[in-house]
């Protein structure tokens, strides 16, 4: 079972012709209102993927927290983990351009106050993110590891780990802009990947869009190249790949196998509007993997 300490929010997204630059104002064409929060949106990646997952997290006493729970208990997730508190729920504000590209504003909420752990309480992967504060994340990760719960953080938004933090992980995924700021100096992208798993992680991993993902893994780096597909939103493509990553791991496959698995997720949940709306079942990523057999290569 996987249980996922997170974050939750109202996604508010607004279509746009481009991401508007600093000073400029864009005429939109579009807005919708869709279910999200990185701590959220993985556990449903992973529910919809056939894993069992309860969810840790706190929500306002307002119109969005009925609805958001609502839309977890919808997916077959375990909610009984979840705090109602007097801040309103969060909330993201989201630009998507005619390209697919984003621009996220998070506003925590309810997020700040998300529950420390229990003194028991049973899993076999715990999933962290960074919506919900640091010391929270921190102390569900020392926890998990005093129970050996197996420990995967998505380092994201991003900002810089404590080295306590990072003893207690053994899967840390993140993108090129989280792996530079938390390695701290200009490295090779091989490099920064030893140089961050050597502060505790077995395995990292740095997601590279639409270029697939590389990893450090057993003393050794890999690349998985990405799935060409028609991108219509990006939005929660990490979150899908980091969920369906722990649902692999958690169901069983090896590494590569799970790696790959997430890979051809990420790929499918660019294909529909909204952080949640493509993201597949286990069937749909069965039969992209059958049709696109990538496979990671080692690298040199």
């Amino acid at each position: 079972m996987i249980l996922v300490a997170g974050s939750i929010n109202m996604d508010l997204v607004a279509r746009v012709p481009q991401i508007a630059a600093p000073g400029q104002t864009v005429l939109g064409h579009g807005f919708a209102r869709h279910h999200g929060g990185k701590g959220a949106n993985q556990a449903v990646a992973a529910a919809r993927l056939g894993a069992a997952v309860a969810f840790v997290g706190a929500l306002g006493r307002d119109a969005f927290g009925d609805e958001l729970l609502a839309g977890l208990r919808a997916q077959g997730i375990d909610v009984g983990g979840v705090q109602r508190v007097e801040e309103p729920s969060g909330c993201a504000l989201i630009s998507v351009s005619d390209e697919g590209e984003n621009a996220i504003s998070v506003l925590p909420g309810a997020n700040g106050f998300a529950p420390q752990p229990p003194p028991t309480w049973f899993a076999d992967w715990l999933l962290l993110q960074l919506e919900i504060p640091l010391p929270t994340c921190l102390a569900w990760a020392q926890a998990a590891q005093q129970l050996g719960v197996r420990v995967m953080l998505n380092a994201a938004p991003m900002q810089s780990l404590p080295p306590a933090l990072l003893r207690c992980v053994d899967t840390l995924v993140v993108n090129e802009g989280e792996l530079t700021a938390n390695v701290g100096q200009e490295l090779n992208l091989n490099d920064a990947l030893a140089h961050v798993a050597s502060q505790g992680p077995r395995c990292v991993v740095v997601t590279l869009g639409a270029r697939g993902c590389r990893v450090w893994f057993e003393g050794a780096v890999t690349q998985l190249d990405g799935h060409s597909v028609q991108v219509v939103d990006s939005t929660g493509a990490g979150d899908t790949f980091v969920g369906a990553l722990a649902a692999g791991l958690d169901g069983g496959l090896l590494m590569p196998q799970a790696l790959r698995r997430a890979n051809a997720a990420a790929a499918l949940s660019c294909t529909v509007a909204g952080a949640r709306g493509g993201m597949p079942t286990a069937q749909a990523v069965a039969l992209v993997l059958a049709l696109q057999q990538n496979t990671l290569a080692p690298m040199r």
